[in-house]
């Protein structure tokens, strides 16, 4: 529920409060249960809140590949032996992947 959440932010391009969100995602979520998981995004940091009356209204931190990427810096953290998970990683990458993070790597991608 959080990406469609996220997804409904990320469209809107503006602050939405629970309620719009909700009425955004066209789901039968109560908006108490709207208001959680975006309480949660809060204190996740992927989006952040701004005074809306008596409640809040949110907006995404980053857009959606900002957000894959911190993802994937989360769950490289958790990880001891960060040099297998990364060569497993590089070692499943498409031949097209694999040369658009050699370039990334080298400063030659836009």
């Amino acid at each position: 529920m959080e990406s469609t959440i996220l997804a409904a932010l990320w469209a809107a391009g503006t602050p939405l409060t629970p309620g719009q969100v909700q009425g955004a995602i066209e789901t039968d979520l109560a908006r108490t249960t709207v208001t959680t998981i975006l309480s949660r995004l809060y204190e996740k940091g992927s989006v952040t809140r701004s005074r809306a009356g008596r409640g809040f209204a949110y907006t995404p931190t980053e857009d959606a590949a900002g957000l894959t990427a911190r993802r994937m810096h989360s769950e490289l953290r958790k990880e001891q032996d960060r040099s297998t998970v990364l060569a497993r990683f590089v070692s499943q990458l498409t031949d097209e992947d694999e040369k658009l993070l050699r370039d990334l790597l080298d400063g030659d991608a836009p």
